[in-house]
């Protein structure tokens, strides 16, 4: 027993003064299982570790030889106090129980030092514990992709038994203490100069063991369970983007918050609508005279109406034209461009009017070779 479990007071943990006898204690402990239980208590993280103080109380106190240990120390911090500076066990003194968290903040990588300098408990058994991330995947249309859905993502994952409520015991039992770790779910192993803690081998670092297990968890207090939630996926996300959703992961333990959800965003293709970065792209079909004649065209844009775009002569085939607002929306709400580009299309039947007239054309522009001059710098090079 650790001189901090000297310091609670079990007998106020029970509601019974210290001259009770074992029958009035094991009374008191009853009422107060009924009444805390987690199966009467479903969800309520205080309820759980209400139990857990009684019934820690009521491990050291039903037993003669605890309690006399128990009572003898109480007497010895109640005279002299707790440790303080100057004396064996004060903070900064041989043996002291300087407290690492104070320094580097409570837990972490506090908590980590403390332990291996001190032979302390880093994580004990009823501390609030964070769930664990969770990463799952989903499909989206091209469409949904750019404009922001909510979607329902079905889970799969470890969480609280729904049978014992975590606490690993048969219905109508409880756990108890662990004997050997007395709750902390640490042990100190000593190496020479310092003492290295590391998880209890007995209680498996839960600080409980089970007598009694849940045929459900088998006493591990987890289990496998399936949970439907509604994810909302923000406008503009991209193929293969992982978007963190938090506090939707596996549930903590011992009131502790939720993990994180990733979700893993696979777009499928679209028949019109590319993407490059916050722009949206498009091909557009032209005739070879509107470019060079010019001319003003209609462009679609994403589940919106068509724009024009003027198109001047002389406009090369494959030109990029920008329609700026008309793209992705981004993280600070402004829109990329949408560039569209015009592609010449080549009749593939003509009929007796085209074909004179390309025919016209064709005598019109004999004189100009297009491949002229690609042919000189080959001729160079």
């Amino acid at each position: 027993m650790s001189a901090k479990d000297y310091q609670k007071d079990y007998y106020k943990a029970l509601g019974v003064p210290k001259t009770s006898t074992a029958a009035e204690i094991k009374k008191a402990y009853r009422e107060l299982a009924r009444k805390w239980h987690p199966d009467a208590n479903k969800g309520s993280a205080d309820a759980e570790e209400r139990f857990k103080e009684i019934t820690e109380a009521y491990n050291v106190l039903s037993d003669e030889k605890q309690r006399k240990e128990y009572d003898e120390q109480r007497s010895v911090f109640g005279r002299f106090g707790a440790p303080t500076a100057g004396r064996p066990g004060a903070p900064g003194t041989p043996g002291g129980n300087f407290d690492f968290g104070d320094l580097f903040g409570g837990e972490g990588l506090g908590d980590v030092i403390g332990g291996i300098f001190r032979g302390g408990r880093p994580n004990p058994a009823g501390r609030a514990r964070r769930g664990t991330d969770v990463e799952t995947e989903t499909t989206l249309s091209f469409g949904d992709s750019i404009d922001g859905v909510t979607v329902s993502l079905r889970l799969t994952g470890e969480g609280p038994c729904p049978v014992c409520h975590g606490t690993g015991a048969k219905a109508g039992t409880v756990p108890k203490v662990c004997p050997d770790c007395h709750g902390t779910g640490q042990q100190s192993r000593n190496l020479g100069g310092f003492g290295l803690s590391e998880p209890c081998k007995t209680c498996r670092g839960r600080g409980l063991v089970v007598e009694d297990p849940c045929t459900e968890c088998s006493g591990s207090g987890r289990a496998m369970s399936s949970r439907t939630i509604q994810a909302r996926i923000p406008a503009g996300v991209a193929d293969g983007q992982r978007i963190r959703i938090p506090g939707k992961g596996a549930p903590g333990e011992h009131g502790g918050k939720a993990g994180d959800l990733y979700v893993r965003v696979h777009v499928t293709p679209d028949a019109v609508f590319g993407r490059t970065g916050d722009n949206l792209t498009v091909t557009v079909p032209v005739t070879m005279p509107e470019l060079a004649l010019g001319a003003e065209i209609k462009v679609p844009t994403h589940r919106g109406a068509a724009v024009t775009v003027r198109v001047p002569p002389g406009t090369p085939n494959g030109q990029v034209f920008r329609v700026p607002g008309r793209g992705v929306r981004r993280k600070d709400g402004t829109l990329g461009a949408l560039l569209a580009t015009v592609e010449v299309v080549v009749p593939q039947e003509l009929n007796k009017k085209t074909r004179s007239a390309l025919e016209d054309l064709r005598i019109a522009t004999a004189d100009a070779d297009p491949r002229e001059e690609l042919l000189r710098r080959a001729r160079q090079g």
